[in-house]
């Protein structure tokens, strides 16, 4: 079985380790979360017509009632008011959207350690990645079976936590044999710092085992228009190798206003013949035209998020706070707040995942009864909360909070 990896947490910084003291929450009485619901669609509906100075009095509402150190209602309205707050500077006041703009830049390159270290946080408080990263691991060590030359190309492999345990499960299935197969990881990122620390760690990891094993860094810019135009002449791909493409979290960053790029993306891919492609995203559509139906998308995913952070953790825990400000809390700000280019959080949901992958001359391959044995396993062991819900439709598996689904993980070849 395809178990956790954690000791390459151990060289990281602590991402909870925040500079402010977390106060305990207020019991005073706040409105019910379907009224704060209301108010913030109200809001939207108010920044939508330009009616701005109508939206920053029912901001100024929504403002005095939310709270990141509150319940999940009054944290999840901090988040979108925030956002919305953000969107009016920006749309408001042309003339100094601009520097608006640039000041964002500049705080989310100042954040990006800190957005880094906070992925440790979530991938151990919530399930939501590790389900992902143990089925598609699941998927690939069944299609590389018996192979003796190994390549996992790993779009935004961050801090590479994925891998060690598929390298675990290929050492034991190979037991004593000799001499053992080789691995070889071309891990994708912007920072390659970042990269390189990741493939030595994953080197180290690798060599306790007993695998052969290489790493190479394959250095992405931070435009997604470019990503493309990268594959395959930057990558060594070997006749004798059997190849595995790894997207977590990741295609949804190719979709523009139009479908081109990542189009010509899984073009390319299926040109390269792998063996199986994982394939991880939200379940959601964050990419609607109009900002008000993606604002009410939104609204609905993350309350089932927060909701499940709420029912998972208690409200003085400093990795909650690090993961609803730094990680949700920046995916709410760019779907709320950035239009055009600008916005990177582009959902869609696995329906429009599939024709896309089909058009492309992918075919589905279906997750295996014992990848559904792990992931529940996951969840019973280490997310026991009866809240969590998992679901197999058209063969790929949707882990969702209560009757929200809100993530998807599927196998194609």
């Amino acid at each position: 079985m395809l178990g956790s990896f954690s000791s390459s947490h151990e060289e990281e910084e602590d991402p909870s380790d925040l500079q402010y003291q977390i106060p305990q929450p207020s019991r005073s009485f706040s409105p019910p979360a379907i009224q704060m619901r209301q108010l913030l669609i109200s809001c939207a509906e108010l920044v939508s017509q330009s009616d701005f100075s109508a939206a920053r009095r029912l901001l100024s509402i929504l403002s005095s009632n939310s709270s990141p150190f509150g319940d999940s209602t009054e944290r999840l309205v901090h988040q979108f008011s925030t956002a919305l707050s953000l969107r009016l500077s920006r749309y408001a006041t042309p003339a100094t959207s601009s520097g608006a703009m640039s000041a964002s830049a500049n705080t989310a390159a100042a954040d990006s350690e800190a957005f880094h270290s906070t992925y440790l946080s979530l991938n151990q408080i919530t399930p939501f990645i590790r389900f992902s990263q143990l089925t598609a691991n699941q998927a690939i060590l069944e299609a590389i079976e018996g192979q003796r030359a190994i390549h996992i190309l790993d779009f935004d492999i961050m801090h590479g936590v994925q891998w060690p345990p598929l390298m675990q499960a290929i050492a034991e299935r190979c037991g004593n044999l000799h001499p053992p197969p080789m691995i070889r990881i071309t891990g994708t990122g912007e920072d390659l710092g970042i990269l390189q620390r990741t493939g030595d760690r994953l080197l180290k990891f690798a060599q306790s085992l007993g695998l052969k094993f290489q790493f190479h860094p394959l250095l992405l810019r931070n435009d997604p228009t470019s990503v493309p135009l990268y594959l395959p002449s930057a990558l060594q791909l070997l006749p004798d190798e059997t190849l595995a493409v790894n997207c977590v979290l990741y295609l949804h960053r190719l979709l523009r206003d139009d479908s081109r790029d990542l189009r010509l993306f899984l073009h390319k891919i299926k040109a390269m013949e792998p063996k199986v492609v994982t394939i991880a995203e939200r379940e959601a559509n964050h990419n609607h035209p109009l900002f008000l139906q993606r604002f009410v998308e939104a609204l609905d995913h993350y309350t089932a998020v927060f909701d499940s952070l709420e029912a998972t953790l208690p409200p003085t825990s400093r990795e909650r706070l690090a993961v609803e400000r730094i990680w949700f809390g920046r995916e709410i700000v760019d779907i709320v707040s950035a239009e055009g280019d600008n916005r990177r959080e582009r959902h869609e949901r696995f329906e429009s995942w599939e024709v896309m992958l089909r058009s492309s001359g992918f075919s589905n391959v279906p997750l295996s009864p014992f990848a559904l044995s792990q992931a529940k396993l996951l969840l019973r062991l280490h997310y026991p909360s009866e809240g969590y819900r998992l679901q197999i439709i058209n063969d790929s598996f949707f882990l969702g909070w209560q009757n929200q689904a809100l993530f998807s993980v599927s196998s194609w070849h």
